[in-house]
């Protein structure tokens, strides 16, 4: 989602892109472009790359820009690898808002992956906002909530509207009976040490 905050508020202004269009295909006041890929660099010289399946801006209303298929992929400030896909999108030029809508899904080579079924991008603050219910995989468990804030680029996760959080232990197996664990160690000592004292 926050690759997406980066790379859509250029999109007001196509010709200044590093963007290949497969096809325009003009109908009615609609202009739609088939396979729009865009592919450059962050201001901190982080590598983006967007692949959509279709782009759509009707003439009469500007200010909008509806996408299908999205396929983006971002280098993030740890040198991790994020991936966001969603069926659609709809930017407002005017408001800097991003709503991406229907299976929603964030994956990131650190090992967990977001599911949303809609969610609304602030593209000028970078700030992620979803009001409906969210689910997070990660290694050690899930979390579900019914309201989740990105912010900070993606360094900070919000949930909120209740938060429900599964932790999967690691198993390991039972200690014998004679290997007493540093806890237990040292409550036998502290209770040798009192007995002591009482004599």
């Amino acid at each position: 989602m926050v690759v997406a905050a980066t790379w859509l508020d250029p999109l007001r202004a196509l010709a200044k892109l590093p963007i290949d269009i497969g096809s325009v295909v003009v109908s009615g006041t609609k202009i739609t472009m088939q396979a729009p890929r865009i592919a450059g660099f962050t201001r901190d010289a982080r590598p983006y790359e967007v692949i959509a399946a279709a782009a759509a801006q009707d003439v009469m209303n500007p200010d909008f820009l509806e996408l299908h298929e999205i396929n983006a992929k971002m280098e993030m400030q740890s040198k991790g690898k994020v991936e966001v896909t969603a069926k659609n999108g709809l930017y407002n030029a005017k408001t800097g808002l991003l709503t991406l809508q229907r299976d929603i899904v964030v994956t990131s080579s650190s090992g967990y992956q977001g599911f949303l079924s809609e969610a609304v991008i602030d593209v000028h603050k970078n700030d992620v906002v979803s009001e409906k219910p969210v689910q997070v995989k990660m290694l050690q468990g899930t979390i579900d909530s019914n309201r989740m804030e990105v912010k900070e680029a993606g360094e900070l996760l919000l949930f909120g509207g209740g938060v429900t959080m599964v932790v999967t232990m690691e198993s390991k197996p039972a200690a014998s009976p004679s290997a007493a664990s540093p806890a237990v160690a040292a409550k036998q000592s502290i209770a040798g040490t009192r007995s002591a004292e009482a004599k």
